[in-house]
């Protein structure tokens, strides 16, 4: 599990596609360091780190990098299939007991996959505007929460299949959000309570 509070921007280093098969292997490089990041041969092999939103499974690390492997359902369900070496990515190691729980709860699996609309500032910050596929539209409600690669939001407007929020200075320097333009894919994920609630309803 995870908070949707991103701990580093780490950069795709190397993308290996075995021809074989449709899955890939991803190197990531994290070039910034703090005190989840400070020792990255020292993660354990199968721990679990969320990359841009998507929950991936350590295979091997190094003194700078660590190395996931990828589905083939994960590449076509996410915005993963279109990394290219040097695109950057959201990171947050998985939440430990008793760690501050920042943003909300987020597990890492992408719901599906949204764009950015619009890009507007307001005042110190910047209001974004994101369009999601309409099966997934009905989960996301004003002031509930939503995770845009990886990045815990709060939800201003929902307007149809498009939805609102504001980005801090902030957001924009400590995250992939300064990297995004109009148009670009983004991986989608809902409020978990949401998707419950859904779910229940459909029983009741």
């Amino acid at each position: 599990m995870f908070t949707g509070i991103v701990s580093a921007i780490g950069r795709l280093r190397e993308a290996s596609r075995p021809t074989a098969t449709n899955d890939a292997r991803f190197v990531i490089e994290v070039p910034v360091r703090n005190e989840r990041w400070n020792d990255l041969a020292s993660i354990a092999l199968g721990a679990s780190i969320s990359c841009s939103g998507c929950c991936l499974t350590v295979v091997e690390a190094g003194a700078d990098w660590f190395a996931v492997d990828v589905s083939g359902e994960t590449l076509s369900k996410t915005t993963l299939g279109s990394w290219a070496p040097g695109a950057p990515v959201n990171l947050e190691r998985a939440l430990r007991m008793g760690d501050e729980l920042g943003g909300h709860v987020v597990s890492g699996h992408v719901d599906g996959v949204g764009h950015v609309v619009s890009v507007q500032p307001e005042s110190g910050s910047t209001r974004w505007r994101f369009a999601v596929p309409r099966a997934l539209a009905r989960f996301i409600a004003p002031k509930g929460s939503v995770a845009i690669n990886g990045v815990s939001l709060t939800v201003n407007e929902v307007d149809g299949v498009e939805f609102g929020v504001n980005i801090i200075p902030h957001t924009e320097l400590v995250t992939s959000f300064g990297t995004l333009a109009v148009g670009d894919a983004v991986n989608i994920e809902i409020d978990m309570l949401a998707r419950y609630v859904a779910r229940l309803a459909e029983f009741s």
